[in-house]
């Protein structure tokens, strides 16, 4: 079965291994791996991804009952939830370029050892002294810095097929002023930092708007919904390409209206305040969780469309930047929830910033092949 993308061949024509079209005859054995190995590898990186985000949530599930008991405002809630996110965008690029170099299963032993150890630790941490706030920003942002290593798209580096460290800063420089490059990135800063914020606050509103609900049913539905979403959005996205007769361009704009223009629809609908009940609640928040899926069949993916020659390294740049905008707008809701009074303000900055990258991403946005040296096209296995 071939990408019709990339023109890679995903599965050999032998039934025992998976192969990767378009290496070297020295590089080419290297990147054959027994499909029991690969399978017990995408079993093993799929556990390890749930622990992530297990861990991920911690605290922001725990803010509620931490900031009652350590007297924080949302301000401070909302420095300690961001400082998760100046340690992640430190390590999107570095956390690739350390597994090209000591391999992939090394970061990733270390780099899991270390944040499983820092959560485990982190009720102790929050019990040190009188410096709680001061400690548990700087454990977030460790586990930050740390979960940055694992991203799954900065783990291609695993089939060692990754050639992007051969590309000069005049490659990079030349395709950074590609606006099709620009419009992507700047979608996936708002969609990424939207996520971001969703994550981290709306356990606390749920907690406050509705103190007698129970936490497992607003913490879980909503990621529980995400699952069937994503899965049917590759269909969909595959549909319209293979049977409605649309342009790769114009499917990836329509995955993304309906991921970031229809879930700011329904996180509007959270503005409601005291007329919007729970059910209703958890049914506008499952509903956006579940259409915010659909942009990995938008601009996820479209970064293999531009520039499949260095898809991995310029993901990791977006994932950077949208870390980066992801710290920002977790702070600022936090700082206009304490001002405000409302939560309404939150969600009026969400829907905005997400309809800003929608905007950009439809005038500008393309999936007609940019990069410069065709050559080097790598392969997703």
């Amino acid at each position: 079965m071939a990408d019709e993308h990339t023109g890679a061949d995903v599965w050999s024509d032998k039934p025992n291994i998976y192969s990767v079209k378009g290496c070297s005859d020295g590089s080419k054995h290297q990147n054959l791996w027994p499909r029991p190995l690969a399978r017990r590898w995408i079993l093993m990186l799929f556990l390890g991804t749930c622990l992530l985000y297990c861990a991920r949530m911690a605290v922001p599930i725990c803010a509620v009952s931490m900031a009652a008991a350590f007297q924080w405002n949302k301000i401070d809630s909302g420095l300690v939830l961001g400082g998760f996110f100046w340690g992640y965008c430190f390590t999107q690029i570095l956390g690739g370029h350390a597994s090209d170099k000591v391999g992939g299963e090394r970061v990733l032993l270390v780099s899991v050892a270390t944040w499983a150890l820092i959560t485990a630790l982190t009720p102790l941490v929050a019990q040190l002294g009188s410096h709680t706030l001061a400690l548990m920003t700087t454990a977030r942002f460790l586990m930050g810095l740390l979960q940055g290593e694992v991203s799954p798209r900065q783990l291609e580096s695993l089939s060692g097929d990754s050639n992007f460290s051969q590309w000069n800063l005049s490659h990079w420089i030349r395709l950074l002023q590609k606006p099709p490059v620009w419009a992507m990135v700047f979608a996936h800063m708002c969609t990424a930092s939207t996520s971001n914020t969703l994550l981290s606050w709306l356990p606390t509103y749920f907690k406050e708007s509705f103190p007698d609900a129970t936490g497992s049913v607003y913490n879980v539905i909503p990621w529980l919904v995400a699952i069937p979403s994503a899965l049917g959005g590759g269909y969909m996205s595959d549909y319209l390409k293979k049977h409605g007769g649309y342009e790769l361009s114009t499917v990836r704009k329509i995955m993304q209206l309906l991921a970031m223009g229809g879930s700011s629809l329904f996180i509007m609908l959270l503005s409601g305040g005291a007329f919007t009940s729970f059910t209703s609640a958890v049914t506008f928040v499952s509903v956006a969780v579940g259409l915010s899926t659909f942009t990995s069949c938008g601009v996820s993916v479209n970064v293999h469309d531009l520039a499949p020659s260095c898809a991995g390294a310029l993901y990791g740049f977006m994932n950077m930047l949208g870390a980066f905008m992801g710290l920002l707008l977790v702070s600022l809701s936090g700082y206009l929830i304490e001002v405000t009074l409302s939560w309404t303000s939150m969600f009026s900055l969400v829907s905005l910033v997400n309809t800003s990258g929608l905007v950009i991403f439809v005038l500008f946005g393309d999936a007609r092949r940019v990069d410069l040296d065709a050559s080097s096209s790598i392969t997703v296995v």
